[in-house]
């Protein structure tokens, strides 16, 4: 097998088409380069080189070679650099899992963020549901999710990035939309509601039978997704219980009222994490952003 000092000596030669030169630029003298020519070619197996008294030129195989050795060995150059930047999670790959409600708010400026403090680490992005998300962090298919509680706080570390309100979401023209205040219970109670999924969107669905008295009998559809459910809204299916970073969706046909007696900003939005952080580029970014880990 060939070594990097023959491709070196082979790529100087190459170059400057004279032995004489290409040792100068080694800092050698010429009989050992010729040497390493030699080896280089008994390796390889084949000519690359044709040279006579006068002259030194390419053969079409070394022509070939010649490519091939200059990548070879910017490889080997940049390897260790590569290597030392993973390491330090100045480069590598993070897979980021992402609720689509949070699409809606702090997902565009936390990515902007990693952005501009870890330019050259790569971004996987997944879109799933805290559940999936809790998962994928357990199995190491992600490394850090932007997920609801509840969590295993012995399993997950975690951040609090977001909080907001709950919202109404009425189609327009609603004679709620008209009252001119907060929406208190009693006037929900005959009203059909888009309900969030209680396996899918166990978070929302939680939240709000914690808070608000459903009547179960009201429910006319049950979704998994806030901009389905606001979707359904705008198409008169009924009313709907949203986060206030759905009123970002822009969709037409919809209005979004103030609950009364909703406390005050319930809907939270984590960034969570596997205590046993193996990814160098996830231990940078939670330093560089002042995540505390315990």
């Amino acid at each position: 097998m060939f070594t990097f000092d023959q491709l070196s000596g082979f790529i100087a030669v190459a170059e400057e088409l004279h032995f004489g030169r290409a040792a100068e630029r080694l800092q050698m003298t010429q009989p050992p380069l010729s040497r390493q020519i030699q080896k280089l070619e008994r390796s390889v197996g084949a000519e690359l080189l044709e040279r006579d008294n006068r002259k030194v030129q390419l053969t079409h195989a070394g022509v070939a070679f010649l490519n091939e050795a200059r990548r070879l060995l910017a490889l080997a150059e940049r390897a260790p650099v590569t290597a030392r930047r993973i390491a330090s999670g100045r480069s590598g790959l993070l897979r980021i899992g992402f609720t689509a409600a949070s699409g809606l708010s702090i997902l565009g400026p936390l990515l902007e963020e990693i952005s501009t403090r870890l330019p050259d680490v790569d971004i996987d992005l997944q879109e799933l549901v805290s559940g999936e998300q809790i998962q994928a962090l357990q199995t190491g298919e992600l490394d850090l999710g932007l997920a609801r509680p509840p969590f295993d706080r012995d399993v997950f570390d975690s951040h609090l990035l977001y909080r907001e309100s709950m919202v109404l979401a009425v189609p327009s023209g609603h004679r709620l939309a008209g009252l001119g205040r907060d929406i208190d219970n009693e006037e929900l109670k005959d009203e059909p509601l888009i309900m969030h999924s209680p396996q899918q969107a166990r978070y929302f669905y939680d939240l709000v039978i914690r808070t608000f008295p459903i009547q179960h009998g009201n429910v006319v559809h049950t979704v998994s997704q806030i901009l389905t459910m606001v979707s359904l809204v705008a198409a008169k299916r009924g009313v709907a219980f949203v986060p206030h970073s759905a009123t970002a969706l822009g969709i037409q046909g919809v209005e979004f009222l103030p609950l009364s007696g909703s406390p005050g900003e319930p809907v939270e939005l984590h960034a969570i994490w596997n205590r046993k952080v193996a990814n160098p580029a996830l231990r940078r970014l939670l330093t560089e952003l002042d995540y505390q880990m315990e």
